[in-house]
């Protein structure tokens, strides 16, 4: 089954971060990948994403606003389960500030 793709706009990428707003259709999917850096998401939107790791795959109830952190090395698809679009900002630190 091929899902719709996941549509990513970078808003900034840069030596420090990176920021890209994904938005998705209802069942598209940002396709199996794995993050470099640690990152921040926040969600323009409240509803469920289905997360598909390697040991299965749980749902992940985002509100809007309430963002949330994870370190590098996670991997995973990140698919729209809701009948509704749905959009988040994601937030990557690439280095940390210069003292």
């Amino acid at each position: 089954m091929t899902r719709p793709a996941a549509v990513p706009t970078l808003q900034i990428d840069n030596a420090r971060m990176r920021v890209t707003e994904w938005r998705f259709a209802p069942g598209a999917a940002t396709g199996f990948h794995r993050h470099d850096y640690d990152y921040c998401v926040v969600p323009l939107a409240t509803g469920r994403l289905g997360i598909e790791g390697k040991d299965g795959t749980t749902l992940a109830e985002l509100v809007t606003g309430r963002s949330y952190f994870r370190k590098a090395g996670v991997e995973h698809d990140v698919v729209n389960v809701n009948p509704f679009d749905f959009a988040f900002v994601e937030i990557e630190l690439k280095e940390p500030p210069r003292g």
